[in-house]
């Protein structure tokens, strides 16, 4: 079978394959970072950009650790690689394969750093994108050598810029927009913190330092795709749809969300918008409260619910009639009036965050979901809850009953080394999360098993701790009465039932 490249003949690709290929564009893109997130999002929407004829550039991606193992598939199929979208878009079932031709090569600066510092020195580059995960936006102690690619993902970007600022002799147009994609709150702002702390301690010049404020932006970003990657369980019939080998071939959900905190000038010069494509320019904080509250929310009130009812993924919960609706009603009724957004842009996003759930192309396990799941809560549902129970002076339902089968979650059957291990029926389950989550919840199941099985010992316990919650739960009049009392429902039920009778008290 051929190998994707760009000598593969148009003509002989199937009917389900899209590929316009984009030859002879500058490289305006510097990028760190060329996993399966940034090819199927950024690289993609700059693809689209290219085919519409609203940016024409193409995208150099840097390797961003030393064992890194894209760059030479990359650089073997001349940039080349194929995304394949999976899932409901509107209602109807989407299955897109187009070939991403954004790339124009990749480089390894642990043995490449001079290219690197070439593609610093072209008036060309204009941005810089990252997805370094959130470990890459650290600080690293490292010595700078400018024969050298520096280890960290910051000190790269500061090697990189210090060497354009030189070359173009501090020129105020030299400067260049970075929009980092790390899943970090803040992110440009972390990122412009740790530049200017590598050039102060590499003894670099305040002039360079002046130029860095001045005349760089860093974005804050929000970015919100699925991208699963390399679809390795089914790829024979990828490879049958196709009629290629292609070694980077991506698959991700159709649904995609970009908020970038950047003013007209930077978003006249990437129109993603124009594109037709779902970018947010301004201020993010409305975009990350609606993606934290109506999509990560959701996820932590379901998975517990979910999983103890027997389930194991987020479509097999969808599809459950009783859990299905729970989750339903909890998004619409108790988390969706809590956000303030335009009341038709949040209710697009419901309907998309639906249709995400119930994509029969993702497995998402619900174990997944649980991890550090009491931060998550404390994050994604407090928020929600507290202000619900202001605006409305009524406990919600949904969430609290979540609360109680997080409890029932964390009842640990044993210890594993860091974590703990759970039950379900004939199952063990693990649970990840830190040592202060894990002890608290353990020291409360002691109380509840040594104390004749008293649930409002064992509830109290778990609500009144500040470190967990960020308040004491205990203090909210009747909280812990209703907590208690659904975890004493799910002991002596089972929460499938205890979910059933939760519905049918809602609709009296």
């Amino acid at each position: 079978m051929e190998q994707l490249s760009r000598s593969i003949k148009l003509e002989n690709l199937p009917a389900q394959v899209t590929y316009e290929h984009q030859d002879h564009l500058p490289e305006k893109i510097v990028q760190f970072g060329e996993g399966n997130f940034l090819r199927g999002f950024v690289d993609w929407m700059i693809h689209e950009l290219n085919k519409q004829g609203l940016f024409n550039g193409k995208v150099v991606a840097i390797q961003p650790t030393p064992h890194g193992k894209v760059v030479p598939k990359l650089n073997a199929q001349d940039g080349l690689y194929t995304l394949a979208l999976r899932g409901i878009e509107n209602g109807q079932i989407v299955e897109r394969n187009e070939i991403i031709s954004s790339i124009s090569r990749g480089i390894n600066p642990y043995s490449n750093w001079d290219e690197v510092l070439k593609v610093a020195e072209s008036p060309d580059i204009q941005f810089v994108f990252s997805n370094t995960t959130e470990a890459g936006l650290t600080y690293l102690e490292e010595a700078y050598d400018k024969q050298k690619s520096p280890l960290s993902f910051p000190g790269k970007v500061t090697a990189f810029l210090y060497h354009r600022y030189k070359v173009m002799n501090a020129k105020p147009e030299a400067g260049l927009v970075l929009i980092p994609c790390e899943l970090v709150e803040g992110n440009g702002d972390v990122l412009k913190e740790l530049v200017l702390r590598y050039a102060k301690e590499w003894n670099m010049p305040k002039e360079f330092t002046t130029w860095v404020n001045n005349h760089n932006q860093f974005s804050n970003t929000l970015v919100d795709r699925i991208v699963t990657g390399y679809p390795k369980d089914n790829i024979e019939e990828y490879r049958d749809i196709l009629g290629y080998e292609d070694v980077l071939l991506t698959a991700g959900e159709p649904y995609h969300l970009f908020a970038i905190e950047a003013g007209e000038d930077v978003a006249e010069r990437l129109p993603f918008h124009q594109a037709g494509l779902n970018v947010k320019w301004g201020p993010i904080t409305p975009y990350r409260e609606l993606k934290v509250r109506l999509l990560n929310g959701p996820h932590t009130m379901m998975f517990s619910i979910c999983y103890l009812s027997g389930v194991d993924t987020v479509l097999e919960a969808m599809q459950d009639p009783d859990l299905g609706e729970f989750v339903k009603n909890g998004m619409i009724e108790e988390i969706f009036p809590t956000v303030k957004m335009d009341e038709k842009e949040k209710r697009l996003f419901v309907e998309s965050v639906i249709e995400r759930f119930e994509n029969p192309y993702n497995k998402h396990f619900l174990t997944d979901i649980g991890m550090n799941a009491v931060y998550k809560y404390k994050s994604r549902l407090i928020p929600s809850m507290l202000d619900y129970i202001e605006q409305t002076k009524k406990l919600p339902q949904s969430i609290l009953f979540s609360l109680a089968a997080l409890i029932v979650y964390y009842h640990p059957d044993r210890n594993d080394g860091d974590f703990l291990i759970g039950r379900r029926g004939n199952n063990e389950y693990t649970i990840r999360d830190n040592k202060e989550a894990l002890s608290a919840l353990t020291k409360a199941w002691e109380l509840f098993e040594n104390d004749g099985a008293d649930v409002s010992r064992l509830t109290t316990s778990v609500l009144e701790d500040e470190e967990l919650w960020g308040i004491n739960l205990n203090a909210i009049d009747g909280l812990n009465e209703l907590v208690a009392s659904n975890v004493s429902s799910i002991l002596l039920h089972g929460m499938k039932e205890s979910v059933r009778k939760l519905a049918k008290a809602a609709t009296k």
